[in-house]
C-alpha cells in the first residue's frame, strides 16, 4: 500500500489545495494510505476531517517577526516538531508539503528519512519553508511563475481547485450568463440589480468589515445588494433588504458566480477561486508578510479583471466614490471564467507518482 504524508496546515491557502490533491490522488489511487500533518491552531483541524483524512498534529514552530524572547524557543521547538514528524513519515513512499508551519520540519525529516518530496507553492513569491524544501527535490511546482530561486525552475502546475469550484466552472461554461444569474438567485439576491460579494477569509478581516459598515446603507441607497461574509470570529452585523451578512458561505462557488464585484484579500486561494469562476474583483492585500498578496493578483490585474487597492486607501468613502466605477469596468470583463487551475491537481498526481518512481 502506498503511503502518502501531506504536510499544509495552518491557513486555508495551504490546506485547500492539499486537500484537492489528495482527493485526486484517491481517486486515481484508491487504496493508497494518506495522512494529513497539522498543528493545533490550524485550519486543518477542521477542513481535514470533514475531508475524510486522518490528521496527525505537531508542534508548531513560531517564528516572531521581531527580536524577542521567544527566539530562543525555536530549536527546542523546531528539534521536536522534526521527531515528531520523523515519526510519522516511518514506511512513507511520499512527503507532499504545501508551506506553512508544518511544511518546514517536515522537509527536514523527510530528508533525514530519505523519503521523496514533491513541493506546491501557491503564492506568485514564495515562502520560507517552501524555499527550504526546494533544497532537498527537483520535484517542485508552482502556482505562478517564480523569477529566482531554484523554485523557478519548477512545474507551472496552477493552484488545485476545490471541487465544488472545480464543478461549478463545468456547469457553467455552456451559458456563463445563465449560469451568473441563477446563481444569484440561488442566493437569494434579485437578478437584475448588482450584486457586490465581500469576504475575508474564514476568520474575516476587522479592516474590511470596518469600511463596509460605513458604506453599506449609501450602497444600498444605490441600489446595490452586497452579500458581507464577515468572518466566524467577528460579531454579525444587521441585515436588510440590500444587504445580507453571514458569518460563513458554504457555497462559496454560487457566490463567486453570482457577484458582480468581489471585494477581498489577494491569498493565493482566493485569487485562483476568483479567477476560475469570478467576473471582476477589488483586492485588498494583506499589509503583512513578504508583499506576496499582491503580486498574487497581478495577474488578474493584467487581464483587466483585478484592481488593487492598499488598505491604508481603502475607506468608506473610497468605496461610495468610486463603486461605479468598478462595477463599469466589471461589466466589460469577460463574463467567462477561466480554465488555467483546471487541471492543477492532476499535474501534481502525475508529479507525485513520477516522484515514488523515482524520477530525475
Amino acid at each position: 500500500m502506498t503511503r502518502i504524508v501531506f504536510a499544509g496546515g495552518g491557513t486555508a491557502g495551504h490546506v485547500e489545495p492539499a486537500l484537492a490533491v489528495a482527493r485526486q490522488w484517491k481517486k486515481a489511487h484508491p487504496d493508497s494510505e494518506l495522512i494529513f500533518l497539522g498543528t493545533s491552531s490550524g485550519l486543518e483541524n477542521r477542513l481535514v476531517p470533514e475531508a475524510g483524512f486522518a490528521l496527525t498534529l505537531i508542534t508548531k514552530v513560531r517564528i516572531s517577526r521581531k527580536i524577542s524572547p521567544s527566539l530562543l524557543a525555536i530549536p527546542f521547538s523546531l528539534f521536536r516538531s522534526i521527531s515528531q514528524v520523523y515519526q510519522v513519515l516511518k514506511n512513507a513512499d511520499l512527503l507532499v508539503g504545501f508551506g506553512g508551519y508544518v511544511s518546514g520540519p517536515a522537509y527536514i525529516a523527510a530528508r533525514i528519512r530519505r523519503v521523496p518530496i514533491v513541493i506546491h507553492e501557491a503564492n506568485a513569491r514564495p515562502g520560507i519553508a517552501n524555499q527550504l524544501g526546494a533544497l532537498f527535490t527537483q520535484h517542485t511546482a508552482i502556482a505562478y511563475p517564480v523569477s529566482k530561486g531554484k523554485l523557478s525552475h519548477a512545474l507551472l502546475a496552477g493552484l488545485p481547485l476545490r471541487p465544488d469550484v472545480d464543478s461549478a466552472f463545468h456547469s457553467a461554461e455552456s451559458d456563463w450568463e445563465k449560469a451568473r444569474s441563477d446563481a444569484k438567485v440561488r442566493i437569494g439576491f434579485a437578478p437584475a440589480k448588482p450584486l457586490i460579494f465581500i469576504f475575508g477569509g474564514s476568520q474575516g478581516s476587522v479592516a474590511i468589515n470596518s469600511v463596509i459598515a460605513g458604506a453599506k446603507n449609501q450602497l444600498g441607497a444605490n441600489g446595490y445588494q452586497i452579500l458581507h461574509s464577515v468572518g466566524s470570529s467577528n460579531q454579525l452585523p444587521e441585515s436588510d433588504s440590500n444587504y445580507k451578512a453571514v458569518s460563513y458561505i458554504s457555497d462559496m462557488a454560487s457566490a463567486y458566480l453570482a457577484a458582480d464585484l468581489i471585494i477581498s484579500r489577494s491569498g493565493a486561494v482566493s485569487c485562483s477561486e476568483i479567477n476560475t469562476l469570478g467576473r471582476y474583483a477589488l483586492f485588498i492585500p494583506l499589509p503583512v508578510g513578504n508583499g506576496e498578496q499582491e503580486l498574487n493578483a497581478m495577474s488578474l490585474v493584467a487581464e483587466s479583471r483585478a484592481e488593487i487597492v492598499a488598505q491604508r486607501d481603502f475607506t468608506s468613502s473610497w468605496l461610495t466614490e468610486n463603486i461605479s466605477r468598478l462595477l463599469k469596468l466589471s461589466q466589460k470583463a469577460s463574463t467567462a471564467g477561466s480554465r488555467k487551475d483546471l487541471e492543477a491537481s492532476s499535474k501534481m498526481v502525475a508529479l507525485m507518482e513520477f516522484a515514488i518512481a523515482g524520477g530525475k
